[in-house]
């Protein structure tokens, strides 16, 4: 499991740690609950420390009810169904649902 221990939240955790983390979390435990067709384009706050997640169409609404289950929470965040959670000077990319 992916899950950070308790030494590692107590620290300022590496941001490319946390990314890493997050997506390997997402992709092997949590994507398959959660990428249904209802689910597209929503967003999801995973708590990298429980595992616990909150999906919601707006990503404050999402990692605030998060933290407020889990103050001390290590979130990381994915659009359903897509490469990216905000594209900037860019274009999203949908993921194949199949």
């Amino acid at each position: 499991m992916t899950q950070l221990n308790s030494n590692e939240a107590s620290v300022a955790p590496n941001p490319v740690k946390i990314a890493r983390r997050g997506q390997d979390l997402y992709n092997r435990s949590i994507r398959s609950q959660v990428e249904t067709r209802d689910n597209v384009g929503k967003i999801i706050a995973i708590d990298l420390t429980t595992s616990n997640y909150e999906i919601d169409d707006n990503l404050l609404e999402a990692t605030d009810r998060l933290q407020s289950q889990f103050p001390d929470a290590i979130i990381w965040a994915e659009r359903i169904g897509f490469n990216a959670v905000y594209a900037v000077g860019g274009t999203l990319t949908k993921v194949d649902l199949s």
